[in-house]
């Protein structure tokens, strides 16, 4: 079964899962998760989500630091779930949880500059960019939202 999702960052033209694909000369297919965008940005976001909690004191080490490892990770792992599931429901669902891990991360980043562990510019840094998932996550789910009440009909 092939899915398309419609690019999340102008809610037409390029799709996700579809065609045309985002790199030049492919076949127009995405055939990865990888290659979607909202995983690729995700994954920006779980990688500065590392930096920083290797510098947080060693007391927050299985605190803090934990818990936003464990956010990060959720966040594309619950993408690439989501795109191998069968049907476009499932795909939805497993996006929605990526979203509500993004949400998760950012209280996580407001009570790491409360606690006096990160400065506001890094954590304002972060969060643009976890808010630049949600958006992704949320045309995605927009997008695959018809194909999905398609696919039943």
């Amino acid at each position: 079964m092939e899915r398309k999702a419609v690019n999340a960052e102008n809610g037409k033209g390029k799709t996700e899962k579809g065609s045309p694909a985002s790199s030049p000369g492919s076949s127009g297919r995405i055939r990865d998760f990888t290659e979607l965008e909202t995983w690729r940005v995700a994954r920006k976001l779980k990688q500065k989500v590392f930096e920083l909690t290797k510098s947080l004191p060693p007391e927050e080490k299985y605190g803090l630091a934990a818990q936003m490892r464990r956010a990060a990770v959720s966040i594309t792992a619950n993408i690439a779930e989501g795109y191998v599931r069968f049907s476009y429901q499932e795909n939805i669902q497993f996006c929605r949880h990526s979203r509500a891990s993004v949400y998760e991360l950012r209280d996580h980043l407001i009570s790491t500059f409360d606690a006096g562990h990160a400065s506001r510019e890094k954590c304002r840094e972060l969060n643009r960019l976890a808010m630049s998932v949600i958006r992704l996550l949320n045309g995605y789910i927009r997008s695959t939202q018809p194909l999905q009440k398609a696919s039943h009909g």
